[in-house]
């Protein structure tokens, strides 16, 4: 069946917006994308009327692990049963937000994906990393938990860090995370904000660590995603020559000059910065002091990547169940805020989003021929006026794969 959508305007994902636009849709693929007076014409389409139509947005740092709290502890004692089905309603959050594309950097992304592949659950397309690779006593190692029983809940199934000390287990961790089918590697290159002993500027990983995980990734053809926060951990991730940055909250000019010279990309996540500091309730007090002490810096580091010209993806780093899988596309104010102009902050949400994923990036995020059929509208010019993201309901339309599902 084709589709064809009328649009008042036209954000094409890269590129000028376009007055009186067109796209068609032939099964799951962009046939035509353009101006109106230029479209093929209709013969037995479907045609639908937009205010304004794009692409489907990307969330490139996302975790599923369907927690009802915001505690990483609660999500490693969750049976995956439970958590999976808890992450299905986030997942149709997700769709009707607008997002049509997740790249999963640790959670249950990997199986998640092949079910809505399947069509049995309605989501995005999820591009899943697995279980984090972490140092023992890093990031993504629970640390209230006794050592020997962290470990052994890894072994049952359920998704936490993934514990690697020293080159060769690094590559064994990257080779469990690829028997799974992960389409990207998360490591963490530095110390987090969720993490009760660690600190956030400590580099977390050796260089050599570091090189092997990019190496043994490479040659599947899979990037890998460094969580940073310190700038140690970031010129080393980058030295090792990882695709994209993840927070980047202590970047600073010469951090910002390597990722242009290696051609990484910043996800900064602003969104999850912003949401834990309205969230001192319910977060470990560790974790408060530590978004406390981290949120000014990143702002400013923001800053300082878009200013340099670095290469900006969009990403929340929601990792709680509930309404705020819906309001990803927030992140769009931040990077606006951090200086790029609406259309280039909509560029970070579409079109740049496939291309965190490297040689496993899809044709998405673009409205052009052969491109993925996933597209939203928008009730109004969001151009106009950023303070319209983050709602779900200013998105009118959302089409996955060619298929209306909003």
């Amino acid at each position: 069946m084709t589709i064809r959508i009328q649009a008042e305007l036209l954000i094409p994902g890269k590129g000028d917006p376009i007055e009186g636009g067109t796209v068609v849709i032939d099964g799951g693929a962009i046939s035509y994308a353009g101006s109106r007076d230029s479209a093929p014409k209709a013969s037995n389409d479907v045609t639908e009327e937009v205010a304004v139509l794009m692409p489907g947005l990307w969330d490139c740092h996302a975790h599923l692990f369907g927690s009802p709290a915001w505690n990483l502890e609660t999500a490693a004692w969750l049976a995956p049963a439970t958590a999976g089905a808890r992450a299905t309603a986030d997942l149709r959050r997700y769709l009707d937000g607008g997002v049509t594309s997740v790249r999963e950097v640790g959670g249950y992304g990997v199986e998640l994906a092949a079910v809505v592949a399947e069509g049995s659950v309605a989501g995005p397309s999820i591009y899943g990393a697995g279980e984090v690779l972490s140092t023992t006593g890093g990031h993504a190692d629970i640390h209230s938990i006794p050592l020997d029983i962290y470990e052994g809940v890894s072994a049952r199934g359920r998704i936490v860090g993934r514990l690697a000390d020293g080159p060769a287990e690094c590559v064994r961790a990257v080779r469990e995370q690829l028997r799974r089918n992960a389409r990207v590697i998360k490591i963490c290159a530095s110390g987090g904000v969720m993490s009760e002993v660690d600190h956030p500027i400590h580099q977390q990983f050796s260089d050599e660590e570091l090189k092997a995980t990019v190496e043994e990734a490479a040659r599947a053809d899979r990037v890998v995603a460094a969580h940073c926060h310190g700038k140690p951990g970031i010129m080393a991730a980058l030295r090792a020559g990882v695709r994209t940055i993840e927070h980047g909250s202590y970047l600073d000019e010469e951090a910002a000059e390597l990722m242009k010279d290696k051609g990484a990309i910043l996800v900064s996540t602003r969104f999850i910065v912003e949401e834990l500091l309205g969230l001192e309730e319910q977060i470990p007090a560790y974790a408060f002091r530590k978004i406390l002490a981290v949120a000014d810096i990143h702002g400013q580091s923001m800053k300082i990547a878009v200013a340099a010209g670095v290469t900006m993806a969009m990403g929340t780093d929601i990792f709680a169940s509930g309404h705020r899988y819906g309001q990803a596309s927030r992140e769009i104010r931040h990077l606006v805020d951090a200086g790029l102009s609406p259309l280039e902050a909509i560029e970070a949400a579409t079109a740049t989003g496939p291309l965190t994923l490297g040689p496993q990036a899809p044709q998405s995020g673009r409205l052009a021929l052969g491109y993925d059929a996933d597209l939203i509208a928008f009730v109004s010019n969001p151009l106009d006026d950023v303070s319209l993201w983050g709602e779900p309901e200013h998105v009118t339309h959302v089409w996955k794969g060619g298929q209306r599902v909003k």
